[in-house]
């Protein structure tokens, strides 16, 4: 379940990145809402575009055959958070929801700050409004895009890549000196080089969000798997490491830089380079799956 959900959150940011471009493109000839023309109420609305299929398809995706052949013979066992710190799962939950975390820190720490950084860009800073949040859309778009194709390289990496551990470097080691590289040098320098720095950031870091979902369900047994992914993806991923944001905007504050937009995109490349960092060390500790098949 958590790789189709991702799979529909890249193709549904590249939907909504698209309406974003045609939201601030075309918002007078949109009709007015709450008496106003403004593009991220058009934006919001468009949310509904990838969300509707999503509610439609989801009731109908297969369940796990492990999972309903248990179920069915009466054998499937009732799941316990608790039981995810037993001794002999206790590290993976652990260090697992660190890592999600530390993927989550670099996607809302660095990435999702690069719409108010590119404004500041020489070949923007002087645009009219408009112009400035088209070329935003623009560069969330190759953002998606860059996502979008880790998800794919990743998928087909891991049947050809024994070891999950080697998996993961393939995306954590040049993103650790890549993506803090986009924020720290091409955010305040070129338009041209954060357009693709931004696309390789987004192809590395959002394939790691590809990699768990292809990791935890072989670290668990059937009935655990789904509540050792939610407590990674949520706990860890979603609840710790979404306070990345909150942490680059204070960092923000103390940083040099001759702008607002200099000194967030200097803190977006320590924060990147901090949680890149930590997840690249921590990943030395990652159990390998003991089998390439599903745990019963």
């Amino acid at each position: 379940m958590l790789g189709y959900t991702q799979a529909f959150s890249s193709i549904g940011g590249l939907l909504i990145s698209a309406a974003y471009y045609l939201s601030v493109t075309y918002a007078t000839s949109l009709p007015a809402v709450i008496g106003s023309h403004a593009p991220w109420r058009y934006t919001l609305i468009s949310g509904l575009i990838p969300a509707i299929p999503l509610m439609l398809i989801r009731p109908f995706l297969p369940e796990s055959p492990a999972w309903q052949e248990q179920k069915s013979h009466g054998t499937l066992q009732r799941p316990s958070i608790l039981e995810l710190f037993q001794p002999q799962y206790r590290k993976t939950t652990l260090l697992t929801a660190f890592m999600f975390a530390c993927s989550y820190g670099a996607a809302f720490g660095a990435i999702q700050h690069i719409p108010r950084i590119v404004p500041g860009l020489p070949q923007v800073i002087h645009l009219a409004r408009p112009l400035q949040e088209q070329i935003v859309s623009q560069v969330q778009g190759l953002q998606e895009m860059g996502g979008l194709l880790g998800r794919f390289i990743l998928a087909f990496l891991a049947i050809r890549i024994v070891s999950r551990r080697r998996l993961l470097h393939v995306f954590q080691f040049p993103g650790l000196f890549l993506v803090p590289l986009v924020f720290f040098y091409a955010a305040t320098h070129d338009l041209g080089m954060v357009k693709v720095g931004i696309f390789l950031a987004g192809m590395l870091t959002v394939a790691q969000f590809s990699f768990w979902g292809n990791y935890l369900p072989r670290v668990y047994p059937t009935h655990l798997r789904g509540t050792g992914e939610s407590f990674a993806a949520n706990i860890g991923g979603r609840m710790i490491g979404t306070s990345a944001a909150l942490l680059t905007t204070q960092l923000a504050n103390t940083m040099p830089g001759g702008t607002s937009f200099a000194k967030l995109a200097y803190s977006a490349a320590a924060v990147a380079l901090l949680v890149y960092a930590l997840g690249y060390l921590a990943s030395f500790w990652l159990p390998e799956p003991k089998q390439d098949k599903l745990p019963e």
